[in-house]
């Protein structure tokens, strides 16, 4: 088992044997494993060379002691994994070569249709991870593929550096845990708009390659998408997310799980001069699923207070606005900046 990292199947039988016995000479582990001295003393200088058995001094009868393996084997396995990774993100990088030279004199190739959910997924996730500038989003309610929660590989690109911008529908924040598990992308460092309608499910990314699914939600069936190359389609859905993204609320979710009570919340606002006013933490994550238009009772669930305390905190904001209508409030949220 452990040959995929060096160690023969004879060479580990003899390690597990000398970890059994704990010290051992030569003569004892011929007699335990059955073998040839000749053959034992060059499976232990090969246990000795892979840092398994600790050195000795030239006396071949000299007791032999094992190692840690964790720590002789650790870099190695180490380096192994590494190497692995590597191959992998070469193979997708030339996977996409491929479909680039295909696209480029080939017109039907700028195009590629992919069918079911597992194939969505794991493209996703495959250029995912050969992103190296930027992904792009449109997050609509009722994932065809892949829940937010499955998509570990963001938090690796994210981690190597690549740019997330997401624009989540409005019905998606309704769901029980939403906001849990969109904060953690975005104290990772993903940038995450909220609207109330997307037009289509999208990814686009290093702004070369999108998946965009080809039938409507309710039509039933296997997900079908289509893979788009470098194309003027490409560039339309490029400046179709742009225009989307510029009129989209952000959301601040610091931490959905850190909501400030009654008690030790700061003055209130008309104990401030409005115009220097700056929600905290709390009142700017109410207030940007205030504008994106989630109900107070959805508003109260998913930040673990009372609706009460939510009808309050937006009365104590509009004070703080100098305004007495919500459609104000949402006015002078823009004008002042406070998302």
């Amino acid at each position: 088992m452990l040959d995929v990292i060096g160690l023969t199947p004879a060479e580990e039988e003899l390690y597990r044997c000398l970890l059994q016995l704990t010290t051992a000479r030569i003569d004892e582990l011929v007699h335990r494993l059955h073998r040839p001295r000749e053959q034992v003393v060059a499976q232990v200088a090969a246990l000795r060379g892979k840092g398994l058995v600790q050195p000795t001094d030239n006396d071949p009868d000299a007791p032999l002691r094992p190692t840690a393996p964790d720590v002789a084997l650790g870099a190695t396995l180490l380096r192994r994994q590494e190497d692995l990774e590597t191959a992998r993100r070469l193979v997708t990088q030339l996977a996409e070569e491929y479909r680039s030279g295909l696209r480029r004199h080939h017109v039907d190739h700028l195009v590629e249709v992919i069918t079911g959910a597992r194939v969505l997924r794991d493209r996703l996730r495959d250029l995912q991870d050969s992103a190296r500038t930027e992904v792009l989003w449109f997050c609509r309610a009722n994932p065809l593929a892949m829940a937010g929660p499955e998509n570990v590989e963001e938090f690796d690109a994210l981690a190597r550096g690549v740019s997330y911008r997401a624009i989540y529908e409005r019905d998606l924040l309704l769901e029980q845990g939403a906001l849990a598990d969109l904060a953690k992308g975005v104290a990772a460092g993903e940038q995450a708009r909220v609207l109330d309608r997307l037009p289509v499910r999208l990814a686009i990314v290093d702004a070369s390659t999108a998946i965009c699914p080809l039938v409507p939600d309710l039509a039933g069936g296997a997900p079908s998408a289509a893979v788009i190359g470098r194309s003027q389609l490409l560039d339309a859905l490029l400046a179709l997310f742009e225009s989307h993204w510029r009129v989209a609320t952000p959301l601040r979710l610091d931490d959905p799980h850190t909501v400030t009570t009654p008690e030790a919340r700061r003055p209130e606002p008309e104990d401030r001069p409005g115009d220097r006013y700056q929600p905290d933490a709390d009142e700017a994550r109410l207030l940007s699923l205030f504008v994106a238009g989630v109900p107070d009772k959805s508003i109260a669930s998913q930040l673990g207070v009372s609706r009460r305390t939510v009808q309050r905190r937006i009365a104590d904001l509009m004070a703080a606005a100098g305004v007495d209508t919500r459609p104000g409030l949402a006015f002078q949220v823009a004008r002042r900046g406070w998302l």
